[in-house]
């Protein structure tokens, strides 16, 4: 199959961008990717002038407004029946909550809506991604879905009994709770996530119930 090499290394530092946990450099990001700066340099030119990439003072890089708004028209129809759901559980139960979708082996969070009323809460940004064996959110996308040979147990018990829970295995210190999203094709649409201290003193089964309550809503809403 033949492909764009320029526009795959384009897509590459772009990913990079809007992955990465620091904004990275030009430099930081020639060195990932093998690339000579100067080459670097004009593909982070042309994505800025595209507003897919801007650069901060000191030269590191963020992902753009315009990247935002593409990532927004990804799922609308599902974006629409989750975010006022997501923004009254976040409130309810004062933490973030997050919408994750499927891509491919991955699990990613494409939206988040922080709590209006808590004064200490957990940022939990979109475009996080981890592999889906892992994790809440993962397993809840994997409970959605019919049983499969050798699936972990947290995943069989997550489908009985209607959400997933998960401390530490995405990012250390930190535990979440996620229930599936259905369509009525057998393969979860999405999972309604929260996060949370992994040391707080947190009802899971209450938690839990709540967050497969809004995933419910969500699921009659696009269904």
């Amino acid at each position: 199959m033949s492909t764009s090499q320029t526009l795959d290394r384009g897509l590459a530092v772009l990913e990079s961008i809007a992955w990465a946990a620091e904004p990275p450099t030009i430099d930081e990001l020639a060195g990932e990717h093998g690339v000579h700066r100067s080459i670097t340099y004009r593909i982070i030119r042309t994505l800025e002038a595209r507003h897919l990439v801007r650069r901060d003072a000191s030269g590191r890089c963020h992902a753009g407004v315009r990247l935002a708004s593409l990532a927004r028209g990804v799922r609308a129809p599902l974006l629409t029946a989750a975010m006022p759901v997501l923004t009254v559980l976040a409130n309810e139960l004062a933490m973030t909550s997050f919408l994750v979708v499927r891509d491919g082996d991955d699990a990613v969070t494409i939206e988040s809506v922080e709590p209006h009323a808590s004064e200490v809460h957990l940022a939990y940004r979109p475009g996080i991604r981890h592999p889906v064996v892992l994790g809440a959110p993962g397993m809840a996308l994997l409970a959605g879905g019919p049983p499969i040979a050798r699936e972990r147990r947290e995943v069989t018990l997550a489908r009985r009994r209607g959400w997933a829970i998960s401390a530490g295995e995405v990012i250390a210190g930190l535990a979440s709770v996620a229930a599936p999203i259905t369509d009525g094709s057998g393969v979860a649409a999405g999972a309604v996530a929260v996060v949370h201290l992994a040391a707080a003193d947190v009802d899971t089964d209450a938690v839990g119930r709540r967050v497969a309550a809004a995933a419910s809503a969500i699921s009659e809403m696009t269904s």
